[in-house]
């Protein structure tokens, strides 16, 4: 039986799967110490037991995007804030070339705010 941290990776159609699975992939690469959890309905990334950032696809547009939990700490255009008050996301086009450094960046900087 699948655990509901992969069956929501799996529910997904494509492009959008891909392009998930990728970002979770990735995530967990950075450093060793990031675990991936379930809470609140969704895949949670934490640094030393401390949530960084989350994946999700976004209800208007249907794109994947990176919640950077506290998002609202970091200075970039590229990160949206909406109606949250903590979080920052940062949409990822499914359907184009995967902003690999952008990710890069963003995850970093995230991880430096837990470090």
């Amino acid at each position: 039986m699948l655990r509901p941290i992969d069956n929501y990776f799996l529910q997904h159609d494509e492009p959008a799967k891909s392009c998930l699975q990728f970002l979770r992939e990735y995530i967990l690469k950075q450093d060793q110490l990031i675990t991936e959890e379930w809470k609140y309905g969704m895949p949670f990334y934490c640094y030393k037991g401390k949530m960084f950032c989350y994946l999700w696809k976004h209800k208007k547009n249907h794109q994947p995007y990176i919640g950077i939990v506290d998002g609202k700490l970091m200075d970039d255009p590229e990160l949206i804030l909406e109606k949250r008050s903590r979080m920052k996301i940062l949409l990822i086009d499914p359907t184009a070339d995967l902003p690999v450094q952008k990710v890069h960046d963003v995850i970093n900087r995230a991880l430096n705010l837990r470090k």
